[in-house]
């Protein structure tokens, strides 16, 4: 049985943030600067960047969950290899988006499926799934633009399933956790005027091969710790296509995971601001040997792809194969990145 968590936040209590997108109001004027001629196939600079308001969080079971709107956004679907850029049409009023995490770790949970059903004054103004996103200031969150019906007092009821166990392992302290659906409200003002006064800069340097700064909201953000912090021994590091991959060695494999001797992990994140890269699909091997290197969520190691070893031997080569590249939706500045990865190799 689902757990409902209400939370009711007045117009004193928000705060604002930076996100990569575009503008839009109600009247149906957009200001959508063009995109850059010519863009690299890597991390850029986006055309622009636009406010958001932050509108609450609240807790539902295992779950805590921030919400906030901005203006719609322009935003590419990922299907395998292939982007599908989903235009606007002046037909929906925000772009609304929540980040989900474990309140104890803080850790930012990936692949749940969430839906949102937004109302005013008890009647449906929208209903949809909301997918897995990354952004430059924001990281991993998840989010779809929404019609609205006007100003008033709206309703966001937030439906948060499980976190697959078949895409995501659990270890450690995690196992058997992130398995039961919950569902959260957060109540909030929205006026056109009030998302038209949210902050709005263009660029001059877009399409530079740069990122925007992460923004401060009220939710964690999912991003890997500079290599000096990672649990573990570093190995070595690998790029492909703009990614980061380090590798990092564990004396013992944690928890819930079967295999003796070593743990091999692989941490993936984005240039510049070491944003985690979930939804990959990663083979590999080791001296030859060939291993799965598995989606792994642990509340040590963060989120991370690994495989129990025998041993790892100085001078070993560990080949990356990127059989899946991450199943993530792109915010401006993203979807060029991250889709045609050549294999790796690390010397350890």
């Amino acid at each position: 049985m689902n757990r409902r968590a209400v939370l009711r936040v007045g117009a004193g209590l928000v705060g604002a943030g930076i996100v990569g997108g575009c503008l839009q109001t109600e009247s149906r004027s957009v200001r959508s600067p063009p995109l850059v001629e010519n863009r690299p196939d890597a991390v850029y600079y986006p055309t622009h960047s636009e406010g958001m308001e932050m509108v609450g969080s609240t807790t539902a079971g295992e779950y805590e969950i921030a919400a906030m709107y901005s203006y719609p956004h322009r935003f590419w679907e990922v299907t395998g290899s292939d982007t599908n850029l989903k235009k606007l049409d002046g037909s929906t009023a925000m772009h609304f988006m929540t980040v989900v995490w474990d309140p104890e770790t803080k850790t930012v949970l990936p692949n749940a499926s969430l839906t949102v059903e937004l109302t005013k004054d008890g009647s449906l103004a929208d209903q949809t799934n909301m997918y897995a996103m990354l952004s430059q200031p924001m990281g991993l969150h998840y989010g779809n633009n929404l019609e609205g019906t006007g100003d008033g007092t709206y309703t966001a009821s937030i439906d948060v399933g499980s976190v697959p166990e078949d895409r995501v392992r659990r270890s450690g302290a995690f196992r058997g956790r992130f398995t039961e659906p919950e569902t959260a409200e957060i109540e909030f003002e929205y006026s056109e005027s009030a998302r038209d006064d949210l902050p709005y800069q263009e660029y001059d340097d877009a399409g530079k091969r740069a990122a925007l700064e992460p923004m401060d909201m009220m939710a964690p953000s999912a991003t890997v710790p500079p290599e000096t912090d990672l649990p573990g021994e570093v190995r070595g590091t690998a790029t492909s296509g703009d990614a980061v991959f380090v590798v990092t060695v564990q004396d013992t494999v944690p928890a819930g995971i079967e295999g003796d001797g070593q743990y091999l992990a692989v941490f993936a994140h984005t240039p510049y601001n070491r944003m985690v890269l979930p939804s990959m699909t990663l083979s590999g091997a080791l001296a030859g040997d060939s291993l799965a290197l598995e989606s792994t969520l642990d509340p040590d190691l963060g989120y991370h792809y690994g495989a129990a070893v025998p041993e790892v031997a100085d001078g070993d080569t560990l080949s990356i194969t990127v059989d899946t590249p991450p199943q993530l939706t792109r915010h401006e500045g993203y979807e060029m990145a991250f889709l045609t990865m050549p294999d790796m190799e690390v010397q350890l």
